[in-house]
C-alpha cells in the first residue's frame, strides 16, 4: 500500500472521529431537546477549534508553548544523550553492567510523580525541575534499548570484522553503532512523548507558565473547551517533533530495506 493511500485513511479517521465528537455534542437524540454528550463535560469540535485559533492569535499560546517547548527539548536531548552514551558504555563493559544493574533497575523503578516535587525542591518551580523530570523519563527507555541493541549484535559478524582488522574504533562505528541504530530510533519515537509528559507533569504540579499550567488552570475552573484546547496543541506538537525523529531516522537508515509487500 502506496504511503498516499495510508495518509488519506490516517486523515479519514481523523475527521470521522471528529464528526462523531461534532454530531454527538450538537446534534438532539431521538428527538430529544439534549445531544447525546454533555457538550459541558466534552465541549465541542468547533468550540475547541475556535479557542486554540484566538489563544493564538491573542498570543497567549505562544507564550506557553515556547516554554514547553524548551522543557521537552532540553528533557529529550539531555535524556537521549546520556542514554546511548551509558547505553553504548554498559554494553561494551560486561563486568561494569554487572555490578551497576541492580541500581539502574532500582533507578528506573521510582516512580517519577513521587520525584516531581523533589526536583521542585532541588532546581524550584523554573524550566530545571521539569527539565529534570522529562529527562528521568527518556534515559531509561534510550538507555535499556541502545544496550539491548549492542548487546544483540551476532558474534559471527564480531568474529568476521576482527578477522578482517578491525580495532575497537572501526568496531564501533561499522558494527555496534548499525545494529544500535534502530533500536535507538524505535526508543527515541516513545521518548518524544515521554519528554513532553514530563514537562507537563512538572507544570501541572507547580508552575507559573507553559501547556500543563493551562491545562490545570482550565481544570480548576471547569473549563472544558480550555482542557481540550491544551490537549490538541499537545497532540500536533508531539506529533511534529516525532516527524523530525522520522525524517532522520529515514536519513540514517537509509541502508535498511523496505518492508516486503507481504508485510503491508
Amino acid at each position: 500500500m502506496s504511503r498516499a493511500t495510508i495518509t488519506v485513511l490516517q486523515f479519514l479517521v481523523a475527521v470521522l472521529a471528529l464528526l462523531f465528537w461534532h454530531y454527538s455534542t450538537t446534534i438532539p437524540f431521538w428527538g430529544n431537546n439534549k445531544p447525546f454528550v454533555d457538550p459541558f463535560f466534552f465541549s465541542t469540535p468547533l468550540d475547541v477549534l475556535e479557542r486554540t485559533w484566538s489563544d493564538f492569535a491573542s498570543g497567549q499560546m505562544w507564550h506557553h508553548l515556547g516554554i514547553t517547548l524548551t522543557e521537552t527539548i532540553l528533557a529529550f536531548a539531555i535524556g537521549a544523550i546520556g542514554g546511548i552514551l551509558i547505553g553504548f558504555w554498559f554494553a561494551r563493559r560486561a563486568l561494569l553492567a554487572a555490578v551497576f544493574d541492580p541500581y539502574v533497575k532500582a533507578a528506573n523503578a521510582l516512580p517519577r510523580v513521587v520525584l516531581a516535587p523533589i526536583f521542585a525542591l532541588w532546581f524550584g518551580l523554573g524550566i530545571w525541575s521539569k527539565v529534570a523530570l522529562g529527562v528521568t523519563l527518556v534515559f531509561f527507555i534510550v538507555f535499556f534499548n541502545v544496550y539491548q541493541g549492542v548487546k544483540e549484535v551476532s558474534p559471527t559478524v564480531l568474529a568476521n570484522a576482527r578477522m578482517l582488522g578491525m580495532n575497537d574504533r572501526q568496531l564501533l562505528r561499522h558494527v555496534y553503532l548499525p545494529s544500535a541504530l534502530s533500536w535507538m530510533f524505535s526508543s527515541l519515537h516513545t521518548s518524544v512523548g515521554f519528554a513532553l509528559v514530563g514537562a507537563v507533569v512538572g507544570e501541572y504540579l507547580g508552575a507559573s507558565a507553559g501547556l500543563g499550567y493551562r491545562i490545570q488552570q482550565a481544570e480548576m475552573t471547569f473549563d472544558v473547551t480550555g482542557v481540550f484546547s491544551g490537549m490538541l496543541v499537545l497532540t500536533i506538537f508531539v506529533i511534529v517533533i516525532d516527524t523530525i525523529v522520522t525524517m532522520i531516522e529515514n536519513r540514517l537508515l537509509v541502508w535498511r530495506p523496505a518492508p516486503s509487500a507481504s508485510a503491508q
